[in-house]
């Protein structure tokens, strides 16, 4: 008779014993974590053993490569808001960590990362998938710790949460020795934590508050720029009134795209480096100046030398860093976004005199819209992000990759509420749309999730896949594919006499091939008419799928700030 292959039910009672890594997962717990990006190793198997015990506390998501699991993450932790965790192992691990812990910090993205380390008897001695991550991580977090002690573990993780989702959001890196994940605890741990140096301000100051009232009544020519710390303090509202309140221009920074309705009528579109004409010279016109939230990076202002040089500046930032750091400003309010708007909204609103300075803008609205090549036939990037937005009403989660394809995303999807844009703003990663669709996917389980994407960046974390095909999550990857890496070429034709070195690519996997090997649906348009015909129906599915949509390869980001050169010296405003 064969014997069963069906191994036998044990009777063994052995008692469960608890370990280091318990005291983590049940620290997790008590942070009410749900979902976890993670991918195990040899110095995280205690934790990853824990985990199988606490089977039903968690939903796992495993990325086919660590950089793709932090970059979900991001985008997790962009649509929930919610501090995220990462787990990756030691060494390698911990290493391919880097981009997405960087992308983090420059972007505000609360993630808590616990990577895996070498036992503490063999830290230093380079040991087997041994790397230095407090020394790499410092520069790039917002805190980092290395746990020493057991009984400390509970303590630094309920802290590493408190940073990472107060004040100015960012990552924090929790970096445990396999012996310390491995140790059997046998006695009461405490977790309360006391941080008397970390104390953000929150509150704004009700004399700069009234001090920012003042200009505002006084000033001619206003404009308010947003940023993202509106979207991470959920200040959307709060903005809007205030605008109307006081019937104030708009713009917005790259990442602040939302905060503010983009069909509003006082919005001028996005400022910066590919930003409108109405955005920009209202920046450069301007005689008062509100940030909200926005970091003064050099991408918004071009030439600082040129940046506003009539205005009064006041900057409203929770990170105090940030106020005055790159433009002189009269007014600081150290605060939370939507705390400081809210005192703004509490104070009696009066008429402002500035009807001249409106229709100005109103005019330059008007006069230099955002334009573009027509045609009848091939595909033109912006035609194609225009229907994407037509297609989906406006409504989808937009994920994006970094180059030509992001910037006409921000120029030509219209958000009109918060948390619906995805995207690498201060480090500019590529490979970073796909993989933060998925996140933004797991958060926002009912929505219409884009990640729109270039072929070249695609292709740096496209193993992901996996995932799609694993969970039958709906992403629909757009590619916009020149066959180029688009932005590099543009700079190449207008800066280096198109002397195209490496930026073009000819040979491509064939994406609707790729797509069925991972048991998706797979598309490819070259037509304005399969444009017009296919895509509405293949993204409003509940179908994951992929559309290579094959795109004019010389079409350049219109208009355009020149390295060097100030917000109102742009070239491409208008049609020829």
């Amino acid at each position: 008779m064969r014997a069963s292959a069906e191994p036998k039910p044990t009777t063994d009672t052995k008692p469960i014993v608890k370990t280091g890594a318990d005291l983590l997962v049940e620290a997790l717990i008590d942070q009410k974590v749900e979902t976890i990006f993670g991918y195990p190793g040899g110095a995280v198997l205690p934790i990853y053993d824990a985990l199988y015990r606490a089977e039903g506390s968690f939903d796992h998501v495993l990325p086919r490569h660590e950089q793709g699991g932090i970059h979900a993450a991001e985008g997790y932790a962009r649509v929930s808001r919610k501090p995220t965790v990462v787990i990756g192992t030691s060494g390698p691990g911990a290493t391919n960590l880097i981009t997405g812990i960087a992308d983090a910090m420059m972007d505000s993205l609360p993630l808590v990362v616990f990577t895996g380390q070498v036992a503490k008897s063999v830290i230093g001695t380079d040991a087997f998938q041994e790397s230095d991550v407090m020394g790499i991580t410092t520069p790039i977090t917002k805190h980092n710790y290395q746990v020493q002690d057991l009984e400390d573990l509970p303590r630094i993780v309920n802290e590493a949460f408190h940073i990472a989702s107060t004040g100015r959001p960012g990552p924090v890196v929790v970096d445990i020795p396999k012996d310390i994940s491995a140790t059997v605890y046998e006695k009461d741990v405490q977790s309360e934590f006391h941080l008397p140096g970390y104390q953000p301000t929150i509150k704004p100051n009700p004399l700069q508050i009234n001090k920012l009232r003042e200009a505002l009544l006084i000033a001619k020519k206003p404009v308010v720029l947003t940023g993202a710390g509106i979207l991470h303090a959920g200040g959307s509202e709060a903005l809007k009134q205030f605008v109307e309140n006081y019937d104030v221009p708009v713009t917005s920074t790259l990442l602040g795209l939302g905060a503010f309705p983009g069909d509003h009528h006082r919005f001028l579109g996005m400022a910066g480096m590919h930003g409108t004409y109405a955005a920009n010279m209202a920046l450069y016109e301007c005689d008062l100046l509100i940030n909200i939230g926005g970091r003064f990076d050099d991408r918004l202002t071009g030439n600082l030398k040129h940046f506003a040089p009539n205005a009064r500046v006041a900057h409203i930032d929770i990170d105090p860093a940030e106020i005055g750091k790159n433009v002189p400003t009269e007014i600081p309010i150290v605060s939370d976004a939507k705390r400081a708007i809210d005192k703004l909204n509490e104070l009696e609103p009066a008429a402002l005199d500035h009807q001249e300075w409106m229709e100005k803008l109103e005019n330059n609205k008007q006069n230099y819209p955002l334009w573009h090549n027509e045609s009848e036939d091939v595909i033109l990037p912006q035609y194609l992000l225009r229907k994407v937005h037509q297609f989906t009403k406006g409504e989808a989660v937009v994920t994006t990759d970094v180059g030509q394809h992001q910037m006409w995303a921000a120029q030509y999807y219209t958000f009109n509420r918060p948390d619906r844009w995805v995207t690498s703003g201060g480090l500019g990663t590529m490979g970073f749309g796909f993989p933060a669709a998925i996140g933004a996917q797991i958060a926002a389980k009912d929505s219409t999730v884009v990640a729109i994407v270039g072929d070249g960046g695609f292709q740096m974390t496209m193993q992901e896949m996996s995932l799609l095909q694993e969970r039958g999550l709906p992403v629909k990857i757009l590619i916009v594919n020149n066959q180029a890496l688009g932005m590099v070429r543009q700079w190449q034709e207008k800066f280096y006499d198109e002397r195209y070195s490496h930026s073009i690519i000819e040979t491509q996997p064939d994406f609707v091939k790729l797509a069925e090997a991972y048991g998706l649906h797979g598309y490819k348009m070259e037509s304005v008419q399969e444009i017009d015909e296919k895509l509405d129906a293949i993204l409003n599915n509940d179908k994951p799928a992929i559309i290579d949509c094959r795109v004019v390869q010389l079409e350049n980001v219109y208009p355009m700030i020149a390295p060097g050169k100030g917000s109102h010296e742009m070239i491409g405003v208008m049609k020829p």
